[in-house]
């Protein structure tokens, strides 16, 4: 079988910035490329490195990115539009810290900011078909998470309108999605209306179950809240489209849980940790991925409160490699196999 996990590959998100060599897009593809990275998942709100009015209506410009890329021996894994998919859906309590996610002359104007981030996000759909990209990658938004918990009690219907606006403003987008053969992988994270399996059929069944809302899977966020990340991939491996390789642990006392108190991250009982440095079962997570087939790539999404992020990286792509499972074409015990026929059969029973 060739449907093995490809990687590794890193999301250059948290790299960026306006130093060398992480203020251009050929300069930071050849410090990838030097780390041992094969592939690369690129963020579209950073024009640094990447375009996506352009990408959206320029073929060339998709190749020449390509190309620039290719010239490294990578390959471009998704687009994210993290950021602007996060603004599609904004409580008014995010209201001004979410501001920062959008353009300076759409801050204080929610219905102008998420116009401009429906906009960006069907643009991420064309610049990904321009790229001959199966998948994209970003959040839900979130409508409902300043009630997560049940206190003071919630009045009924309120989340199922939550999620029924939710996915009123999805919908469109992700027929845009299906008209340009791409996928949109929701990363299932704490902050989105959509943080679990439970909330994830939620947004499905209020979508009719839509082919292109898909799952960007990311363990640490299961971690940290507790779930079972091994059992998630049993039960939603059909829809993972899109694989975060990203550590965490948890660690609490008789101060904090959970919620950890407010807590900076280096302080909180959940914390991100670089790979290798948190708790993630990652042996079993790839056999199991494996195991249903998954062929993506094996993103590095790089977040520690500890460990400096050139050291994050250049440790995660010897630890993705080494964690890839080439698929077996054979069974392991072939060698004593013998041929059979039908009659050999009837007579192994009696018959």
């Amino acid at each position: 079988m060739s449907n093995s996990i490809k990687g590794p590959a890193l999301f250059l998100a948290q790299f960026i910035s306006d130093e060398a060599p992480f203020n251009t897009l050929p300069s930071i593809a050849k410090w990838a490329a030097g780390l041992g990275y094969k592939g690369v998942q690129i963020p579209t709100w950073d024009k640094r490195i990447f375009d996506l009015d352009k990408a959206a209506t320029n073929k060339s410009y998709c190749d020449e990115v390509t190309g620039i890329c290719a010239e490294h021996g990578l390959t471009i894994t998704e687009l994210s539009c993290h950021l602007q998919s996060q603004l599609v859906a904004v409580h008014p309590a995010y209201d001004t810290a979410f501001d920062a996610f959008a353009p300076e002359h759409l801050h204080g104007n929610p219905e102008g900011r998420q116009a401009w981030a429906v906009d960006q996000v069907a643009k991420v759909a064309k610049a990904s078909r321009h790229l001959g990209l199966k998948g994209a990658v970003g959040f839900t938004g979130s409508l409902a998470f300043p009630y997560l918990y049940p206190w003071p009690q919630r009045p009924a219907g309120l989340v199922e309108e939550a999620f029924t606006e939710l996915a009123r403003r999805w919908k469109p987008l992700l027929d845009i999605y299906e008209q340009e053969g791409v996928d949109f992988g929701f990363e299932i994270h704490p902050g989105e209306d959509v943080f679990d399996g439970t909330t994830y059929e939620r947004f499905l069944e209020a979508l009719d179950g839509h082919p292109r809302c898909k799952i960007t899977y990311d363990p640490s966020h299961f971690l940290l809240q507790q779930m079972d990340y091994l059992s998630f991939i049993d039960i939603y491996h059909d829809r993972i489209s899109a694989f975060h390789v990203k550590d965490a642990e948890f660690n609490p006392t008789g101060r904090q849980g959970v919620y950890s108190g407010y807590a900076d991250w280096a302080d909180r009982a959940g914390r991100f940790r670089s790979l290798g440095d948190g708790q993630v079962d990652f042996r079993s997570i790839f056999s199991k991925l494996t195991q249903y087939g998954f062929d993506g790539w094996a993103v590095l999404e790089w977040e520690c409160c500890l460990k400096h992020p050139e050291q994050g990286a250049a440790e995660g792509a010897p630890f993705i490699a080494d964690h890839i499972i080439r698929r077996t074409d054979k069974a392991f015990d072939d060698f004593a196999g013998g041929t059979s026929d039908p009659a050999a059969l009837r007579k192994m029973m009696g018959f």
